[in-house]
C-alpha cells in the first residue's frame, strides 16, 4: 500500500472530524450551532459531526448564489470555454484527490473500496464530459412565415437546488453538479445526512478549480428541514432531486409555490427478464452484481428475475450459486464485493421485507440472514438473498426493498414475461436476455421503462440519458439532454420587413 493510500486509513483512526458547510466560499456552521453525527455503518461508529443545517442556512446558500449568479463579471457571464476549463481543473483535482474521496466514500456509506474507487474515478468523467459541452449549448434559427429572423437562446436558469441521496453520494452529486454548472448556473448542493462528506469535499475543491465563491454551496441536514426549505425558496428557480418516490412527490407539492422547474430520479423495481435461448451462465455469472451491489441499495437494480418457465430450474440454479460467491466483508478488504448496508435502520427494513416474503409463501434459497463473522457483528450487513416461489402479486415483488433481496418469477410466453415486468408503477431500469436479437428488441420496445440494456446489466453511460417512465421520475440526466434540466429557451424575433 502507498503512503497515499495509507494516509485517509490513518486519519480514519484519529476519531470523529468536524466537517463544515460551504456557502459563499467560506467552511461554515450551521446558523443556530447545531450539528449531527456521521456514522460508519459497517462498525456502528460514530466518524464526524456536521452542521445540522436549516432555513436560515438555505437562505444564507440562497444569497450566497444569487450573487454570484448576478455578478456582471461572474461564473453566468463567463465565456462557456472558460467554464468548461474550469469544470476540466474540478475533474482533475478529483482524480488527485481520489484515495481520499473513495475512502470518505466507503467510510461513509458502508461500500467496498473498490467500489467507491470506481464511483470516483466515474464522477471525474462526468466533470471531464460536461467540461467539454459547456460550449455546445446553443440555439437555432427557425424559419417563419413573417419576413424576419427567428432565433433560440440556451440560458442558464439562475440558482437551482441540487438534492442527492445517500446509496452513491458523490456520483450522484456529479450527475447533476456538473450540467448545471456548465449550463451557467450557481447551485445549493445538499447531500443525505447519512452521507455528508464527500459533497462538503466537493464544495472544497471546486473553490481549489477556481470556481467562483457562491456558485456551488454545499448545505447539510435533514430533508425535513434543510430539503424542503431548497424545495419550497422562492429564489431557487430549480430543484433536481433523486431519491425515494414520496420524498419526490413531496417535493412537487412545495416546488408549486413558485412553479419550480423540477426533475426527479425516483425509486425502481426493474425486471432482468430472461429467456430459455439466453446465455444462461452468462447471466448468472453477470446478473449477481445488477442487484446485489452497494448492497442492493440502487434504483436501478434488477430485483425480480422474470424467468421463462423452460429455464425456471436452471437459472434459479446457477444464480444461486452465483450469489453464494459474492463475497461480503468489511469495506476496507479490496476483496470485498459486497459491505454493509447504510444504516442499521436500513437492515432492519430489509429485513422486514425478508420476513414479509416468507409470510407471504416465497422460499428463500441462499442468503435471508446476516453474515456469522463475529468480525461483521457491529456492521449493518445482510447477505444477499433470492426468493424463488414468488408471484407479481407479493409485496417482495411490488415494493421498492433497497436491499440485497431478489425475487424470481417464471412465466410461459413473451407476452406474459412483458405484463409482469410492465405491472409496477417504476419504470426505471431493466435488461433482457435472448439470443433472438428480434425477441429482445420488441421487449425493449414493449418495456415501459426509461433505460433498458439487452444482454448486459449496464445501462448507465455518461454519455447517454438516463431516467425512468410512470413514478420513477420525471427528466433525463447525463449525456446532453442532462443540459435541458438546466437551461430555459428564450425565443427571439427580428423583423426584417
Amino acid at each position: 500500500m502507498t503512503t497515499e493510500q495509507r494516509a485517509p486509513m490513518e486519519a480514519a483512526a484519529a476519531g470523529p472530524t468536524v466537517a463544515r458547510m460551504v456557502i459563499g466560499g467560506e467552511s461554515v456552521d450551521a446558523a443556530d450551532g447545531q450539528t449531527f453525527d456521521v456514522v460508519n455503518p459497517a462498525i456502528g461508529r460514530t466518524i464526524a459531526t456536521a452542521p445540522l443545517g436549516g432555513r436560515e442556512d438555505v437562505d444564507r446558500a440562497v444569497a450566497a448564489a444569487q450573487k454570484a449568479f448576478e455578478d456582471r463579471k461572474g461564473w453566468a457571464s463567463w465565456a462557456a470555454g472558460k467554464r468548461g476549463r474550469s469544470l476540466a481543473k474540478l475533474a482533475d483535482l478529483i482524480k488527485k484527490s481520489s484515495e481520499e474521496l473513495a475512502w470518505l466514500e466507503s467510510r461513509n456509506v458502508g461500500k467496498p473500496i473498490t467500489g467507491a474507487r470506481g464511483e470516483v474515478i466515474g464522477a471525474s468523467l462526468v466533470f471531464d464530459y460536461y467540461a467539454g459541452a459547456a460550449n455546445k449549448i446553443y440555439g437555432q434559427t427557425i424559419p417563419v412565415s413573417k419576413p424576419g429572423l427567428d432565433l433560440t437562446l440556451r440560458e442558464p436558469i439562475g440558482v437551482v437546488g441540487l438534492i442527492v441521496p445517500w446509496n452513491f453520494p458523490l456520483l450522484m452529486a456529479s450527475w447533476k453538479v456538473a450540467p448545471a454548472l456548465a449550463a451557467g448556473n450557481t447551485a445549493i448542493l445538499k447531500p443525505a445526512s447519512y452521507t455528508p462528506l464527500t459533497a462538503i469535499r466537493l464544495g472544497e475543491l471546486a473553490l481549489e478549480a477556481g470556481i467562483p465563491a457562491g456558485v456551488l454551496n454545499v448545505v447539510t441536514g435533514p430533508g425535513g428541514t434543510a430539503g424542503a426549505s431548497i424545495a419550497a425558496h422562492p429564489g431557487i428557480g430549480k430543484v433536481a432531486f433523486t431519491g425515494e418516490t414520496t420524498t419526490g412527490q413531496e417535493i412537487m407539492r412545495l416546488a408549486s409555490g413558485n412553479v419550480k422547474k423540477i426533475s426527479l430520479e425516483l425509486g425502481g423495481k426493474s425486471p432482468n427478464i430472461v429467456f430459455a435461448d439466453a446465455d444462461l451462465e452468462r447471466f448468472a455469472k453477470e446478473s449477481p452484481y445488477s442487484v446485489f451491489d452497494n448492497a442492493g441499495q440502487d434504483c436501478c437494480a434488477r430485483s425480480r428475475i422474470i424467468v421463462e418457465r423452460a429455464a425456471h430450474e436452471k437459472v434459479v440454479e446457477l444464480f444461486a450459486d452465483a450469489t453464494r460467491n459474492v463475497k461480503v466483508g468489511d469495506p476496507a478488504d479490496e476483496s470485498t464485493e459486497v459491505g454493509s448496508l447504510v444504516s442499521q435502520k436500513q437492515r432492519d427494513r430489509v429485513k422486514d421485507y425478508i420476513e414479509i416474503g416468507q409470510a407471504e409463501g416465497a422460499t428463500i434459497v441462499v442468503g435471508g440472514t446476516a453474515p456469522d463473522d463475529p468480525a461483521l457483528a457491529d456492521g449493518a450487513y445482510l447477505l444477499p438473498t433470492v426468493f424463488d416461489g414468488v408471484s407479481n402479486d407479493m409485496r417482495i415483488a411490488r415494493e421498492e426493498i433497497f436491499g440485497p433481496v431478489v425475487s424470481v418469477i417464471p412465466f410461459d410466453s413473451e407476452e406474459e414475461a412483458l405484463r409482469l415486468a410492465n405491472a409496477t408503477p417504476y419504470g426505471l431500469s431493466g435488461s433482457i436476455w435472448s439470443r433472438d436479437i428480434g425477441k429482445a428488441l420488441r421487449a425493449a420496445k414493449a418495456l415501459q421503462s426509461g433505460v433498458i440494456s439487452v444482454n448486459s446489466n449496464s445501462s448507465v453511460h455518461t454519455e447517454a440519458p438516463f431516467g425512468g417512465y410512470k413514478m420513477s421520475g420525471i427528466g433525463r440526466e447525463l449525456g446532453m439532454a442532462a443540459l435541458d434540466l438546466y437551461t430555459e429557451t428564450k425565443n427571439v424575433y427580428i423583423d426584417l420587413s
